[in-house]
């Protein structure tokens, strides 16, 4: 052995919020800033701190804990598998990663569609926009503010140049329409259409404000996609798993993707990210095209069994409800211009640009909030959220609304 021992102390238990954000400044590099508080243990949708402050959770990890924190039948699932087969790598098959497939694909509805398991929204899109350019075609569009995600190649999907910029040159070949304009999307179409690979869109854009794709658009772009042989990407990361009350936000429109990618809430909380494609594109990859060392793994998979055994159809409409009376009450508060959206994923549009303020007065109420903008705050709490849960969040985010308005008074 040769060097000096550089073994470091483990840090104590943080004994307050205080002195664990201090401790996480030091170890941590600042990527995502200072936390907000440090939490320590979660039941349905409430969370708690480790100075014993209790939060209504409307965020539950950026829309993936869909089954709340604690869940019985993903501590069950979870526990069960890690007793039985950890991670085997992709040289070997497992049940529970067989089984998720199998599910994807009914849920999806096509006999040709075939699955690719990944760790993310972002390895996701990274896969299916390699799965685009196996076509032969170079060009991708992606829609103006959309958000696919951080690596390089999802980041070059993500239509915010603030996010770009840093990293740039980023992958060539990307350009950029206006979301839900069909005409400038053909129009972009018709520059190159024979060299057109892929059109990436989400149902509804989670980290602009939670806007939803204009009626229609999802029609026209799958029509436009047929037309001159495109194929039509779906990112269904924020979308899918019941969160807008259906199991995918584009059966809405009677439309059937290409690719569908997906991540956040298929596993409940575990990392897992999904591609499925349908027809010639889901041949297009072969041995040694792409890979990851954890995807499929079972225990990500068991956890995802577990959410794919409870968000059923039934659950799906149920979602659908609750999101519809969310929305009733908290149009009613103070402050509130209207609340777009759907089932649990609603961007709350404020009349004044208070959002941001909202967050970190929100804490002090006992409710977890975001601000993908100025003036919208985004809401999209687990799927099994109760009655009581949702009345705590609505009367503490109408506090907090009084309090940030009244300030500008």
């Amino acid at each position: 052995m040769t060097g000096t021992n550089t073994s470091v102390e483990p840090a104590p238990t943080p004994a307050s919020n205080e002195e664990a954000l201090d401790q996480w400044s030091q170890v941590f590099m600042n990527t995502y800033g200072r936390p907000q508080r440090h939490l320590v243990q979660g039941r349905g949708a409430t969370v708690t701190d480790v100075d014993g402050n209790e939060y209504v959770d409307m965020l539950a990890g950026i829309a993936v804990n869909s089954l709340g924190h604690a869940h019985p039948a993903l501590i069950d699932a979870v526990a069960t598998q890690t007793s039985t087969l950890g991670h085997i790598s992709n040289f070997f098959g497992s049940t529970a990663a067989l089984e998720t497939a199998n599910t994807l694909r009914e849920r999806f509805g096509d006999d040709t569609a075939k699955v690719f398991f990944c760790n993310s929204g972002g390895e996701a899109n990274e896969a299916a926009f390699k799965l685009a350019r196996l076509t032969g075609r170079k060009k991708v569009l992606a829609a103006i503010n959309g958000f696919h995600g951080r690596t390089m190649g999802a980041l070059s999907l993500t239509g915010q140049p603030a996010k770009r910029e840093p990293f740039a040159p980023l992958v060539p070949g990307v350009e950029y329409y206006r979301y839900g304009d069909i005409d400038h999307l053909r129009e972009l179409v018709e520059q190159a259409p024979e060299d057109t690979a892929a059109i990436f869109l989400e149902p509804i854009q989670g980290e602009t404000g939670v806007i939803p794709a204009p009626e229609g658009f999802l029609q026209a772009v799958r029509e436009l996609c047929d037309e001159y042989g495109i194929l039509m990407v779906v990112d269904e990361v924020q979308t899918g798993v019941g969160r807008t009350g259906a199991f995918f936000a584009h059966t809405a429109s009677a439309v059937r993707p290409d690719i569908v990618t997906m991540a956040k809430g298929l596993a409940g909380g575990l990392p897992i990210g999904a591609v499925i494609a349908r027809g010639e594109v889901a041949a297009l990859f072969t041995p040694g095209a792409h890979g990851t060392t954890f995807g499929g793994n079972p225990i990500a998979c068991a956890a995802a069994n577990a959410v794919l055994g409870i968000v059923d159809d039934e659950f799906c409409a149920a979602v659908k409800e609750i999101g519809e009376g969310l929305v009733r009450d908290v149009d009613k508060l103070v402050g509130v211009d209207h609340v777009r959206g759907r089932g649990l994923m609603l961007g709350v549009v404020l009349e004044e640009p208070v959002a941001k303020a909202a967050v970190s007065t929100g804490l002090m109420h006992g409710v977890i909030l975001n601000a993908p903008t100025d003036n919208v705050i985004r809401l999209t709490p687990p799927l099994v959220i109760t009655d009581a849960e949702l009345e705590r969040a609505v009367a503490a985010i109408g506090a907090t609304l009084d309090e940030c308005l009244g300030e500008l008074r």
